[in-house]
């Protein structure tokens, strides 16, 4: 029964932890902050005066994490199925679905030069709870944000994207092999132990 399964999952599973108390402490719009932050202090991805584009921004911990390292001469454009409700002095927010959207123009209407130097994905796929779907979904959303940075990275920049692991993970660690001249691969401590999320890193584009 659907309640037993639930009950068995919140044994582990705490929605108000040490990281969610912390980001609401700091004022970040979640917990996922920390997850960026961890991978950012060991790669360095973030540096003053960069621009950024945030695939799947909402609610904006992300970049709010990103504004405070990039500094008022960095930018972000950060894109989301969901609003964005935080106000970032030098972040525009998209409510509009990817797919849908002519990245040109779009760049181009906000002011954005189409050459990013660093592209961000914390895209999740709406949740069914049948494994093989979700994680197939999530590999859509990693393809689709690759692509994403295949087109308006520019060269030496980085690429973070998350992935519900499962072994689709090899391929894209192949691609990105190829694509960049470092591939990693970091579990953040801050997620949470039941999730199987991962996230790749693509380190200086080639």
């Amino acid at each position: 029964m659907p309640g037993v399964v639930l009950g068995v999952a919140t044994m582990a599973y705490n929605p108000r932890d040490h990281y969610f108390k912390k980001a609401k402490e700091l004022n970040f719009a979640a917990r996922s902050v920390f997850k960026l932050e961890e991978i950012d202090q060991k790669f360095k991805v973030l540096k003053h005066g960069q621009t950024v584009l945030d695939l799947g921004c909402a609610p904006g911990s992300w970049s709010q994490y990103a504004s405070q390292k990039i500094g008022p001469q960095g930018r972000i454009l950060g894109v989301d199925l969901s609003v964005v409700n935080v106000k970032l002095p030098n972040a525009t927010f998209i409510r509009a679905d990817l797919n849908d959207l002519n990245l040109e123009d779009t760049f181009r209407e906000h002011g954005f030069e189409p050459r990013f130097d660093l592209v961000i994905s914390d895209m999740a796929p709406r949740t069914t709870g049948i494994r093989i779907t979700d994680q197939a979904r999530s590999m859509e959303l990693c393809e689709l944000a690759l692509d994403v940075a295949r087109r308006f990275l520019k060269p030496g920049g980085h690429f973070i994207c998350k992935l519900f692991h499962s072994d689709d993970f090899k391929i894209l660690r192949e691609q990105i092999k190829k694509e960049y001249a470092s591939f990693e691969a970091m579990k953040p401590d801050s997620t949470r132990q039941i999730s199987k999320e991962i996230f790749l890193i693509g380190l200086r584009k080639k």
